[in-house]
């Protein structure tokens, strides 16, 4: 049946639900950290929600790998939804990973711990890096160490070219 065929009879499609299995298990807290937009409250529901702006959708992450998008308005927007969410999640597990295997000083135990710590001698200051993008600075006495510090990490960032 054709579109034009829903619309000839009034119906208009409101709700467009798809989902896959990614071939590895989802480390639900960590996303839920890493990415921004989710809810997740396992005592509750075992999946994680994730609410992308773009296309308007959202999504259960199941920690088994299951994925189960839905909001959308045609299956188009829907694998487009799904292939963003699979993007997110690839972007956000590589590039931690990878200032970690590139950065020198840098610790990141991901089973333990989100966050990738980086040390720097000085200023003595210590960088949590989060795959949201989000960073935080701990251990400056002054802003002037702060200041310092996130110059210096952004110069190492851009050396090894995750910046």
């Amino acid at each position: 049946m054709s579109e034009d065929a829903f619309e000839d009879e009034n119906i208009k499609i409101e709700n467009v639900v798809a989902s896959t299995t990614l071939d590895r298990r989802m480390p639900l807290d960590r996303i839920a950290i890493y990415l921004e937009n989710t809810e997740y409250e396992p005592e509750q529901f075992p999946g994680l929600v994730y609410r992308l702006e773009e296309p308007k959708a959202a999504a259960l992450l199941f920690g088994s790998g299951k994925v189960v998008c839905t909001g959308t308005q045609s299956p188009e927007m829907a694998k487009d939804a799904v292939h963003k969410i699979i993007d997110e999640l690839r972007e956000a597990d590589v590039e931690i990973d990878r200032i970690a295997f590139e950065l020198v000083g840098t610790e990141y135990e991901p089973e333990q711990f989100p966050g990738l710590v980086y040390r720097i001698d000085e200023p003595n200051v210590v960088f949590l890096l989060f795959s949201s993008g989000r960073i935080v600075c701990t251990g400056g006495r002054t802003y002037d160490d702060v200041r310092s510090g996130i110059s210096k990490l952004k110069e190492n960032l851009e050396e090894i070219g995750a910046l």
